[in-house]
């Protein structure tokens, strides 16, 4: 056991029992687990929620822009789809797509699919940002952050959007209605939206690059076929 590891958990024993006086004097409560996080594990947390925050943003604004999707089951709302998709952590899997990831962004822009495309689309982009968060819904000192899996995932989001403007059906219409039609005020929120979350994933996969000490490497996107790349 190195003599900088033994200073480090003392250290981090004095900190914890001065936070401890100052939470009981401030009659706040303390999260002991807030212990067992370094500096990139509260950034991560910070980043993780933003991120969700920003989907969930994103799925209700499509669901207000695309209702007829709503309408294909009796009974269906937004608050019942947005549930579904961010009321739990971790994976998500749903027997009435059969596919997550960028497998259901795929099915959501397929021309052939009949069913709920935004449904589809924000279940593929909520789990293949979780995937690259390893799953996981909160950080601590010995958890672990692939910087290139958060890279690849920021490119996703930019196929993703792509994809978004460029695959309509056979009378020229988007698959699911974004930005504004012919004659509507311009709209770019969905592009804001977007950018915020690639924004977010890139920052992140830089910030942990350089904890591992470690280099990103760059993809060269084929804008021809823009394949989303595996997680």
């Amino acid at each position: 056991m190195s003599l900088e590891f033994v200073v480090s958990v003392c250290s981090r024993i004095i900190l914890l029992c001065l936070l401890l006086v100052l939470a009981g004097c401030a009659g706040q409560e303390f999260r002991l687990q807030n212990f067992a996080k370094t500096d990139i594990d509260m950034v991560a947390d910070q980043h993780q929620h933003a991120v969700e925050a920003l989907l969930k943003e994103l799925t209700i604004k499509l669901y207000k822009r695309n209702p007829r999707y709503l309408k294909l089951t009796p009974g269906r709302t937004i608050e019942k789809r947005t549930s579904q998709i961010f009321d739990s952590p971790g994976q998500l899997q749903f027997s009435e797509l059969g596919v997550s990831g960028t497998d259901a962004i795929e099915l959501a822009l397929n021309g052939d699919y009949t069913g709920d495309r935004v449904f589809a689309l924000m279940v593929g982009l909520t789990d293949m940002i979780r995937r690259s968060y390893g799953y996981q819904s909160e950080f601590f000192m010995f958890s672990e952050l692939d910087e290139q899996q958060l890279y690849l995932s920021a490119r996703n989001l930019e196929i993703a959007l792509w994809r978004l403007y460029s695959h309509r059906d056979e009378r020229g219409h988007p698959l699911i209605l974004t930005n504004s039609r012919n004659g509507e005020r311009h709209n770019l929120s969905y592009e804001r939206l977007f950018g915020k979350l690639i924004a977010l994933q890139d920052m992140l996969g830089t910030i942990v690059a350089g904890k591992n000490q470690r280099v990103i490497k760059t993809v060269a996107q084929n804008v021809a076929t823009m394949a989303f790349f595996p997680l």
